[in-house]
């Protein structure tokens, strides 16, 4: 606890003091110990004196057991006897030095250190000090971490000077990733290295995507709060990050599309640059592009970041080949808010055939919707097709080209959201007096609405029909929702229309 220092608080000291003379303390004993031996097996020795700078030896003590040298010591109470081997202490003003001679295999370790008062950590003898939280004050704990290989004598110290009294210690191995993090995966094949934390904090270990003939792949992470196994360490999938790596050759043009929940940023030059980078907090969306005239070889990175709530990172990279026409516009609208407009511009149809338009809902598997007859010859030629009463929130499409052979050719991957009619807006995002806006485009019937810390815990969720035009969320008097960062979340019936991150002071 924090000193004590006025009259009565040394009044009361000086008849403990009086009381533990009287009923033996002061009576004559020898302490033990060297002062100086350190323990060995996780067994400390604990050198106890009375006075808080080690003034006056009365004894020892031993903490920790054969398997763990963690320990939690009260030394029985406040203001009354502790025996050591030797003599008793009264258990105010007093300090104990603590000392173990450890060997540590090569690893990562976290050493954490509790006091009520003042506590320090050495690992050298007490040459330096690791952890130093030398003064009076309430019960705490101080953590430190370091790469341990050998034999290390450790040296633990602390006093107490009035009130209560407590001292802790553990250390624990930390699990670190194998591997080479920048080392880039080939042949198909992704190199994935997964970090706890938004910023590739801790690193834990490493997993390969793709699967020999397309770097392709999908992944959900298994669960929106839980655990993914990684090469030798697991993360918790919430606040977590990764960076994949792969080297290959290109020919060509390409399209690539990255999807995520939430950041994401693609490179082709060891993340020099980003072809695609959408790095925010976001509900799940993707994100396609088109590079002509790529040839030679390629060091491909893929970033991604998960802040709370759902998680899941797609990629699709698909090769352009020589298409049997020229496509000079393609392009997708909204019209009549759920139908969709698709037009295309087109010249040097040689031996061409027909279209057919496919459509996806993930961007990966596309469906065909029509056949739209195509027209041979240089001249431009313009062609148009509505898809009516669109039902989800994300459509892809894209173009075959089929020639009078039969041979297929794909256009690029246009992608449309009917949440741009839909639009809903959460501001602002640094929030003063707990008063947010939420601005919608429409009426939204049955949304629900809520708030989310950063561990993914919902604080408050609340159904209430979004109107158009501008409405008030009141933040105050939620459990849980001080000075800090949380995640306003919107869900519709189908999908989540906005996931807005936001400061709160």
């Amino acid at each position: 606890m924090y000193p004590f220092y006025n009259s009565t608080k040394r009044i009361l000291f000086i008849a403990a003091l009086l009381i533990t003379a009287a009923t033996g303390f002061g009576q004559s004993c020898t302490p033990q110990g060297d002062q100086t031996a350190y323990g060995t097996n996780n067994v400390w020795n604990a050198y106890v004196y009375q006075g808080v700078n080690f003034n006056t030896y009365k004894g020892y003590v031993t903490k920790g057991i054969a398997t763990n040298p963690a320990f939690d010591e009260s030394f029985g109470g406040d203001q009354t006897n502790f025996a050591t081997n030797g003599c008793s202490i009264l258990t105010d003003t007093f300090s104990v030095r603590f000392k173990l001679t450890k060997t540590f295999a090569d690893s990562n370790y976290r050493f954490t250190v509790g006091g009520d008062d003042g506590y320090r950590l050495s690992l050298d003898g007490g040459i330096t000090w690791v952890i130093n939280s030398w003064a009076d004050h309430g019960y705490g704990t101080t953590d430190y971490s370091a790469h341990l290989n050998g034999t290390y004598n450790i040296v633990l110290e602390y006093y107490e000077r009035f009130g209560g009294n407590r001292v802790s210690f553990s250390v624990i191995p930390i699990c670190t990733g194998n591997g080479n993090p920048a080392t880039y995966g080939g042949n198909n094949i992704w190199n994935g290295y997964l970090y706890q934390g938004v910023f590739f904090d801790q690193y834990r270990g490493f997993i390969t995507r793709g699967n020999g003939t397309s770097l392709n792949f999908d992944e959900n992470w298994g669960s929106t709060n839980g655990t993914f196994v990684t090469s030798n360490c697991s993360i918790t999938t919430e606040n977590f990050s990764a960076r994949f790596r792969t080297h290959t050759t290109l020919s060509g043009s390409y399209n690539f599309t990255v999807g995520a929940d939430d950041g994401y940023r693609l490179s082709l030059n060891g993340g020099a640059t980003w072809i695609i980078n959408k790095w925010t907090g976001q509900s799940y969306n993707s994100t396609s592009v088109t590079v002509n005239n790529l040839n030679g070889a390629y060091d491909i990175v893929l970033e991604y970041f998960e802040n709370g709530g759902d998680n899941r990172l797609t990629f699709n990279m698909t090769q352009l080949a020589i298409l049997p026409v020229t496509i000079l516009d393609w392009n997708a609208k909204v019209i009549n808010n759920n139908d969709v407009s698709l037009n295309w511009k087109t010249a040097d149809a040689v031996n061409f055939d027909h279209f057919i338009v496919q459509k996806s809902n993930d961007a990966q598997n596309f469906r065909n919707i029509a056949k739209v007859a195509g027209q041979s010859g240089s001249q431009v030629q313009t062609y148009t097709y509505t898809d009516q009463n669109v039902n989800s929130s994300k459509t892809w499409y894209r173009l075959a080209m089929v020639d009078k052979d039969g041979s297929i050719r794909y256009s690029a991957i246009v992608a449309i959201s009917l949440q741009q009619a839909d639009a809903v807006r959460i501001y602002p995002t640094i929030v003063e007096n707990k008063q947010v806006y939420i601005e919608s485009s429409k009426k939204i019937n049955r949304a629900v609405v809520e708030l989310v810390d950063m561990n993914g815990r919902v604080l408050k969720s609340e159904q209430r029909t979004l109107t158009a035009g501008r409405q008030l969320l009141n933040l105050s008097g939620i459990p849980g929702s001080a000075t800090g960062s949380y995640i306003i979340r919107i869900i519709g019936e189908e999908n989540v229309l906005v996931k807005q991150p936001v400061i709160i002071r």
